[in-house]
């Protein structure tokens, strides 16, 4: 289990919104796998069962608390590792573009932004996405449409109101996660 850790905290992490809720949804995700390892299927892939435990724990947590707070990432975490050649303005801009991108993401509803979180800023395959929030994978399919349309309104209605940032917004979200 010590394999997973790091991506289901990262996952309650960016569900729940907060790292205390994070910590404590990974923590419990891994003890209900325990008790649960039984029903397990033999066989069968582990990350997007505890991934789905994880996720379902975040998001009672968030629920729960009524807490909607803003994803707090750190753009380093989020970002591609930089370039040697980038100048500091590029970084900014690359901030700046992340900052919106995650911002646009918090905004989306809880079954959408867990689809783009799975998809996106974990790497997920459709199929494991689908483990994870418990639906087919068409189901996947579609609520990423969904939600990519969404956040590229959301990204070009921002970039229109700050227009020399050329709508590098709405392109991060494919380029970047």
């Amino acid at each position: 289990m010590r394999r997973y850790q790091d991506v289901v905290l990262r996952t309650a992490w960016l569900i729940s919104g907060s790292r205390a809720d994070a910590e404590d949804a990974a923590q419990d995700a891994f003890i209900k796998a325990w008790l649960a390892i039984g029903r397990f299927r033999s066989g069968g892939p582990f990350r997007p069962w505890i991934l789905r435990i994880a996720s379902n724990e975040a998001r009672n947590r968030r629920r729960g608390d009524r807490r909607y707070e803003r994803l707090a990432l750190r753009v380093e975490q989020t970002s591609p590792p930089t370039r040697s050649g980038s100048s500091v303005e590029d970084l900014a801009i690359a901030q700046d573009t992340n900052r919106a991108v995650l911002d646009a993401v918090n905004r989306l509803g809880d079954d959408e932004r867990l689809i783009v979180v799975c998809r996106y800023m974990l790497g997920l395959s459709e199929a494991e996405t689908a483990e994870v929030a418990g639906c087919p994978r068409g189901t996947v399919k579609s609520r990423l449409s969904r939600a990519l349309g969404r956040l590229r309104e959301q990204l070009q209605s921002s970039s229109a109101s700050h227009p020399t940032e050329n709508n590098q917004d709405a392109r991060a979200l494919r380029h970047e996660y």
